[in-house]
């Protein structure tokens, strides 16, 4: 949508430096370009490396933020008990800043599993990897992951645990995401 796109920021930017994942401030002036545009962030090239910038903050980039929120509007509350497959396709809208494969065809997501608690709401909790260990964005996929789960009508706690066994490889990528790699 907007990669390859040069930008100067207008302002101090929150962001996440890519890979160690801390939490950094660019500031107002900081040229760069946009390498990434998938699941509602945005990895950006500048002179202080690779970063993360979110949605909230593309109007620093001199964008405007997209009309949808990249996942399904919450619905009314009588929408039935909630679809796993709503969970997953929730998943498949979060990406790992570096690849431009989802984290379910990446096959980063093990497991999957959807409770009913007693006050009629909806538990999620997920196990995922991810491809490196030492990968310092863990916690920030594992966040986009958390909040895309809670924005399903129904669900009202999500849990996004990172586990490193068994360890990823790439056998685990899906076909679809061995087509976007140039892997086929």
């Amino acid at each position: 949508m907007h990669e390859h796109t040069e930008f100067t920021l207008s302002r101090d930017t929150d962001a996440i430096q890519i890979p160690s994942g801390q939490q950094m401030m660019l500031p107002a002036g900081t040229q760069g370009v946009i390498t990434q545009t998938l699941g509602g962030s945005y990895t950006i090239a500048t002179s202080y490396g690779l970063s993360r910038i979110a949605d909230k903050d593309l109007d620093a980039l001199g964008l405007e933020a997209p009309q949808s929120d990249n996942g399904a509007p919450k619905e009314s509350t009588d929408a039935g008990p909630v679809d796993e497959k709503a969970v997953w396709e929730q998943l498949k809208q979060c990406y790992d800043p570096e690849i431009p494969v989802n984290i379910v065809d990446l096959g980063l997501v093990y497991d999957c599993r959807l409770m009913k608690k007693d006050d009629g709401g909806t538990r999620v909790e997920v196990k995922m990897t991810l491809t490196a260990p030492g990968c310092g964005m863990g916690p920030a996929i594992a966040n986009d992951a958390q909040g895309k789960i809670l924005s399903i009508d129904g669900v009202d706690e999500a849990e996004v645990q990172l586990v490193w066994d068994p360890p990823w490889n790439q056998n685990m990528v899906s076909e679809a995401g061995r087509m976007k790699l140039g892997m086929v």
